[in-house]
C-alpha cells in the first residue's frame, strides 16, 4: 500500500541513555522518510551522548559507552538533521510520549529551532492502543470468546478476570519469545513465581514506582532530580530531602519505604 501523502513523513526512533525526557540524552537515531511519490530514504546515527550510558539501557539496546566514544555530538549534527526533517509530518511508535519529545530537548540544547507548528504527528502506538482494546471486556471476548454479563460489577468482572487467566495460561504454555536482551524465554508457565516475575515490568521498591530497584538490587530514586542514584547515598548527602519527601504529596506507602531506608542506612545494616 502506498501512502496517501501531501508532503514527506519521516518515521524514527531513538536510542538513548534512559527514558527521562528532560534529562536523558539520544545514542542513535535512525530515520526513515517517505517522500510524496513514494521514494524512500533511510538513515541511522549513532551519537556521543556526552554523558555515561547506564549498564540497564546499554542492555536493552546493546550500546555501551565505548560504542560512541568517537562518534559525533547531538550539537555537532543538528542543523544536517534538522534540514533532513524540514518539511516533513513526524511519525513512530510511542513517538508523541517520548521520541518527539527527547528530540525537541535535544534541538533545544543545540540551539537548532526545530519549529513543530505545521506538523502532523501519527503515533503508530496509539492506533494499535485504541483499535485493539486492552479492556477486560476485550480481553475476556479475545481469550475465553464470550461477553461479560454484568459488566463493571465486581463480582463479574473478577470472575472474568480469573477465566482470562486460564485460558491465558492454556493459550501460551510453551509458546517462546524474546526478552528485551535477546533471549529466548517461555515466560507464560502454570506457576505464580515465574508469573510474578514476568508481569512485574518495573521493579519497583515502592508501588508508585518513585523508588525502583537498578540492575544491582540497589534501591534508586526514579523522579527528580535525583532520578538513578541510590537512595541511601542521597539521604546520607542531603538529609534535607528525606524530610522534603515526608512533607510532600507522596503516598503512605513511598514514605514507609524510604524511611525503612533511612533507618537502614542509620543503622548500617
Amino acid at each position: 500500500m502506498n501512502l496517501n501523502l501531501s508532503k514527506p513523513i519521516a518515521f524514527f526512533d531513538l536510542e538513548t541513555t534512559g527514558v527521562n525526557v528532560a534529562s536523558d540524552r539520544i545514542v542513535e537515531i535512525s530515520i526513515l522518510k517517505v517522500m510524496p511519490d513514494g521514494t524512500k530514504e533511510i538513515k541511522t546515527k549513532r551519537i556521543n551522548p556526552t554523558i555515561p550510558i547506564p549498564l540497564q539501557s546499554s542492555e536493552v539496546h546493546g550500546i555501551y559507552d565505548k560504542d560512541v566514544e568517537n562518534e559525533p555530538t547531538f550539537k555537532a549534527i543538528a542543523k544536517s538533521l534538522a534540514d533532513f526533517l524540514k518539511d516533513c509530518d513526524l511519525a513512530g511508535y510511542n513517538s508523541n510520549k517520548f521520541d518527539i519529545p527527547v528530540l525537541v530537548e535535544e534541538f533545544l540544547r543545540a540551539d537548532v529551532d526545530f519549529d513543530l507548528k505545521n506538523r502532523r504527528f501519527v503515533d503508530v502506538q496509539n492506533i494499535f492502543h485504541q483499535m485493539e482494546q486492552r479492556t477486560l471486556k476485550a480481553a475476556y471476548k479475545f481469550y475465553c470468546g464470550k461477553d461479560i454479563k454484568n459488566a463493571h460489577s465486581a463480582q463479574a468482572d473478577i470472575e472474568a478476570t480469573y477465566e482470562v487467566f486460564l485460558a491465558q495460561l492454556e493459550r501460551y504454555d510453551g509458546v517462546e519469545i524474546e526478552d528485551k536482551k535477546g533471549n529466548k524465554i517461555v515466560p507464560v508457565k502454570n506457576d505464580i513465581k515465574a508469573l510474578h516475575e514476568f508481569t512485574n515490568i518495573n521493579k519497583n521498591a515502592d508501588l508508585a514506582g518513585r523508588i525502583v530497584f537498578n540492575e544491582n538490587g540497589v534501591e534508586v530514586f526514579n523522579f527528580g532530580k535525583h532520578m538513578g542514584k541510590p537512595v541511601e547515598q542521597v539521604l546520607k548527602e542531603e538529609p534535607s530531602y528525606y524530610a522534603w519527601m515526608m512533607n510532600g504529596d507522596f503516598p503512605l506507602y513511598t514514605k514507609k519505604v524510604l524511611t525503612e531506608i533511612k533507618l537502614r542506612s542509620a543503622f548500617g545494616k
